[in-house]
């Protein structure tokens, strides 16, 4: 039986696979007509999958003759720059001895003889190289995959990358290599390289995008057709809405419903599944979850513009020409929203950010209650959670501490409250053995927080007071995403930091829901510092 792959390239004889058959068809069409391609996507979305695919279907076209060639620099950022051509030329040469066997053809004597000759030292001597190999392959096309491309050695870089634009510029259509795919997470423009000098300005960029709802769909309808097991439709919306597609996470989804839960091969994966395999996700330490962790501490900067985006509606403007925007992008953190705004890549890693960025022990946690009550007091007797109880207690805790929420360790105070409210309930829902995630409409500004305890859902939304309008509009918003998950009541907590704030908690049904709001003043200054 095939698996979901999670560990290195996806076999399709072992895995349950998507064919990303328009992705490949415009990655294909490209290289037939010559283009140097920079193939950009954050690690673990499948790119080298996707170029292996693409190097198979050049190898079984029939209307033409390609020659391709796979490298991996993986392993050559501490090497020199001599070092690495001559290391270089060693894997060229078991590659093209490899494609020879694989046709089982034997090359003449003439190129035999040359292979055999050739050293590289530098790019010069490897563009004189491609040059004369080009002579041999006559009308067959070099096409050269180089995956993991941002590990060449910096001192290498420039030259090499002039020689395949020296070759494409200069050599018409007889360039040998005829087509060129550079695969990395990093685009060149990114390669610390001197900016007034551009060595590669001939690429032609490709992204590989994300899974679509219909793809996410595609593989997992191929593992009900080979087990039987139906997906509940709203699973698979939720493993899209929940990962945006990101092909690991959404493996890995499918890998601990089918693999790890065992739910018996006769039900039907339902969403209390789901519940229990997200809750698992956000907890475990997965490469994908490491890798953004990693990558989001680089820079001290990162936290401050992270916060900006995930409290604030009005969001940071995404621009690629912004050094730090244009990093978070290319690790896969970020994207561009439908108004030029960035917005996290999906509610996982908003998650992952908030865990990330919020201190172990903010010292006010002996204050969440007045000294009579506890997290018990909040469940009514039949088991389900008082939550407007529990937001009022919340409420009166904000008012309590006072000016004490500014001591909140590494905690900006425009984002203290949203961080305690997501402290305080996560202390909660983990005491009552509950499951509480994030819903991120816009990916930035709203956030939904969603309890789910003894089959009953709860939403609480949550944002940064923006004015008026903004939130009265907050309050539709939350009615539009309770009638999509079928809940009928739901709560909306703002927090208000402007110099005369508005308190307020109110009730009222809006669209035949009901809705309980709170506008909580936030102390903006220690008492010695006010006027």
């Amino acid at each position: 039986m095939k698996t979901f792959g999670t560990y290195g390239p996806v076999n399709p004889k072992e895995h349950y696979v998507v064919s990303r058959e328009a992705e490949l068809a415009d990655f294909i069409k490209r290289v037939k007509l010559g283009r140097y391609i920079v193939i950009f996507a954050p690690r673990q979305t499948g790119k080298t999958t996707f170029f292996q695919w693409a190097l198979d279907s050049l190898a079984s076209d029939t209307s033409e003759t390609y020659f391709p060639i796979e490298l991996n620099f993986e392993v050559y950022e501490d090497y020199t720059a001599p070092d690495f051509y001559a290391s270089l030329y060693k894997r060229i040469y078991e590659e093209i001895k490899r494609v020879f066997q694989k046709r089982g053809i034997t090359p003449s004597e003439a190129l035999s003889r040359f292979l055999e000759d050739t050293k590289l030292s530098d790019h010069v001597a490897m563009l004189e190289f491609l040059q004369e190999f080009g002579a041999f392959l006559g009308d067959e096309k070099l096409v050269l995959v180089i995956d993991e491309f941002d590990g060449i050695p910096r001192d290498a870089v420039r030259g090499f990358l002039r020689s395949l634009r020296n070759i494409y510029v200069h050599s018409s259509m007889s360039q040998c290599p005829y087509s060129v795919g550079i695969v990395g997470v990093k685009n060149i423009a990114q390669l610390n390289l001197d900016r007034s000098i551009s060595p590669f300005n001939i690429q032609d960029e490709f992204t590989l995008p994300n899974f679509t709802v219909e793809q996410v769909s595609e593989l997992l309808g191929q593992y009900t057709h080979e087990v039987g097991q139906a997906f509940a439709p709203e699973v698979v919306e939720n493993i899209h809405r929940q990962t945006a597609g990101q092909p690991f996470l959404v493996n890995r989804f499918a890998q601990i419903l089918t693999e790890e839960m065992n739910v018996p091969k006769t039900e039907t994966i339902t969403m209390t599944h789901f519940s229990k395999a997200h809750a698992e996700i956000l907890e475990e330490n997965n490469t994908n979850l490491t890798h953004l962790v990693t990558n989001i501490h680089r820079d001290p900067r990162f936290k401050n513009i992270l916060m900006e985006i995930v409290s604030y509606e009005r969001g940071v403007r995404f621009n690629l020409r912004q050094e730090i925007i244009s990093e978070l992008a290319t690790y896969g953190v970020i994207k561009r929203g439908v108004d030029d705004r960035c917005e996290i890549i999906n509610p996982i890693y908003h998650y992952c950010i908030l865990q990330t960025f919020r201190p172990i022990v903010n010292g006010l946690e002996k204050d969440y209650f007045p000294e009579d009550t506890d997290f018990p007091d909040y469940l009514t007797p039949t088991g389900q959670i008082n939550i407007e109880m529990l937001l009022d207690n919340f409420r009166d805790f904000i008012a309590r501490v006072g000016f004490r929420i500014l001591q909140v360790p590494e905690t900006p105070k425009e984002y203290v409250g949203q961080d305690l409210l997501y402290a305080y309930l996560d202390q909660f829902v983990s005491l009552i053995r509950g499951t509480m995630y994030l819903e991120v409409q816009t990916g930035r500004g709203r956030m939904d927080l969603v309890i789910l305890h003894n089959a009953k859902k709860y939403i609480v939304e949550t944002k940064i007071c923006e004015g008026p309008r903004s939130y009265q509009a907050g309050k539709k918003q939350l009615a539009a995403y309770l009638k999509l998950e079928g809940v009928c009541e739901g709560y909306y907590v703002v927090f208000d930091h402007r110099a005369e704030p508005e308190p307020r908690a109110e009730t009222e049904t809006i669209e035949g829901l009901i809705i309980r709001s709170y506008v909580i003043p936030v102390v903006q200054e220690a008492p010695s510092q006010q006027t």
